[in-house]
């Protein structure tokens, strides 16, 4: 299915879905440059959020399959079919990526959407064309990076270069599929890696689909291979694979953890970990427009259904304007109602299994029950469709030793949580184990600038909410990870520096 308009993709549901029933799912493992089942022939079963259908039976991988992704990543790596090739050409192969996720748009998003829930609005307009744009910007930027020259006597040139580190094993989350994925493999394919991407068992169609796209744009056989699987199974091979050089994630803290202790267990690979967030949003008495402040609030708890490790989870308002900001904040959200992903009017999709509903329900509970005022939603609804969907959920009353307000719920509830001087704002928000990111509203630029100096999290944004591009560097600070995705530092993680000095004879 090609799609190269994205003007002319369907306007309705029904033109939505009627696209939806002409898909074909592949469903096997991409390795060495050929679909294949897993090695065993075990599957594991694709349940749309939206419906509870089953769409298909994906392979399910394990340390065997790792292990020939591996060696086939090595062997095409040592080859120097793509770790040699100049960085001009190895460009022009990932631009032509880029082309055809662009071309392939409305079979892309709908993948998304019937893989994890989101709205195809979102899926077709935010998720694919920031895929396309992360390989496109990185590509263009390979062969702008140059190495440097050492301050030297005159006899002696010191060179400073930067090298493939060589095998590279991504493991991805499922609630930006397709964008997180780009994150990691576009900056490693760019530095000339090999490259197996390990897509969540909750949503790992798109990173299937997407390796048949690479093979035809021209990236060489066995340097970009991906594996659908458990992180129990295939995740964990990779982690503890002693021939993977780097490993690169994005996911829940936890699991950060037992990856950086597998690398300890193993050959000490390099790791680069984004994890979780409980991120605050603060609005000062004076910000320029409460309105505006409002509905980029509404935004960061209930874009993606809550499913974002950025998202504004904890909302802190000066307390002068507590109340009036919270019916703003209640209005806002009138316009973020969960209704049918397919649907292009839809803003607030399915969550994306029934371990995360549970989860997101159990934490409302957990509100509730701590003494916290729920003021909004709260409830599980459209239980006839045989989807998955929650209401946006608001709690008054919160403090920071609460854990809504503590801990990453992953689901769209906001806790919001008041304070008097700036002072107390910045310590409630970095009273946490997490430094993702934050932002700030006020109108006095000093506030503005000392708050945000004095805010301990790896983006912080000024009167509005998840700024940025490609040309700004992405991570977190404390237990929200190490290392950085996007801007020409992401390719810090996928580079070793080698000192290379000349003595003049």
């Amino acid at each position: 299915m090609t799609q190269t308009n994205p003007s002319a993709s369907p306007a309705d549901l029904a033109g939505w879905q009627a696209l939806a029933n002409q898909l074909v799912f592949e469903n096997r493992a991409y390795l060495n440059g050929a679909y294949r089942p897993a090695t065993d022939g075990e599957t594991f079963p694709c349940v749309s959020p939206v419906d509870g259908r089953e769409l298909t039976q994906v392979a399910s991988c394990n340390q065997a399959d790792a292990d020939l992704a591996v060696a086939a990543a090595r062997e095409a790596f040592d080859s120097g079919v793509w770790s040699r090739l100049a960085p001009t050409r190895r460009k022009a192969v990932l631009l032509r990526f880029a082309d055809l996720i662009d071309a392939h748009g409305d079979e892309l998003a709908l993948l998304e959407t019937l893989d994890m829930g989101k709205p195809i609005a979102h899926a077709r307009s935010v998720d694919v064309p920031a895929t396309a744009r992360a390989i496109r910007w990185t590509a263009e930027a390979i062969d702008k990076v140059y190495g440097e020259l050492a301050a030297t006597p005159h006899d002696q040139i010191g060179m400073i270069s930067r090298e493939p580190i060589g095998v590279v094993a991504a493991i991805v989350p499922w609630n930006f599929p397709m964008i997180m994925a780009a994150w990691k493999i576009a900056p490693a394919l760019a530095t000339g890696n090999s490259v197996i991407l390990k897509p969540s068992e909750k949503s790992p169609l798109s990173a299937v689909r997407l390796a048949a796209l690479a093979q035809e744009a021209g990236i060489p056989t066995g340097v970009f291979n991906v594996l659908p699987g458990f992180g129990h199974t295939v995740g964990k091979a990779l982690a503890l694979h002693m021939d993977v050089d780097c490993l690169v994630f994005t996911g829940s803290t936890n699991v950060a953890k037992q990856l950086m202790i597998y690398a300890g267990q193993s050959n000490m690979k390099r790791v680069w970990l984004e994890a979780g967030g409980k991120s605050p949003n603060i609005v000062f008495a004076d910000a320029p427009d409460l309105k505006k402040a409002a509905a980029e609030a509404a935004s960061a708890i209930a874009f993606n259904q809550g499913e974002v490790c950025t998202a504004g989870s904890r909302l802190l308002v000066e307390n002068s304007i507590r109340t009036e900001f919270i019916s703003l904040i209640r209005e806002a959200l009138t316009t973020w109602r969960p209704g049918h992903p397919l649907d292009p009017r839809t803003t607030c999709g399915a969550i994306v299994d029934q371990a995360q509903l549970d989860r997101i329900i159990e934490y409302i509970g957990i509100g509730q029950s701590e003494g916290a005022t729920l003021v909004e939603g709260g409830q599980r609804v459209m239980q006839d469709t045989g989807g998955l969907f929650v209401q946006p959920t608001v709690f008054d009353g919160v403090n920071n030793g609460m854990r809504i307000a503590s801990e990453e719920i992953f689901g769209p509830v906001l806790s919001v949580i008041g304070f008097e001087t700036a002072e107390e704002a910045v310590a409630i928000a970095n009273d946490s184990i997490y430094g993702l990111a934050a932002a700030v509203w006020t109108s006095n630029i000093n506030t503005a600038h000392k708050v945000a100096k004095a805010l301990r999290a790896g983006s912080v944004w000024i009167n509005h909410y998840d700024g940025g591009d490609m040309t700004a560097p992405f991570g977190g600070f404390k237990q929200s990870g190490n290392g950085r995705d996007k801007s020409l530092h992401a390719f810090d993680k996928y580079t070793e520096l080698k000192a290379t000095w000349l003595v003049i004879e």
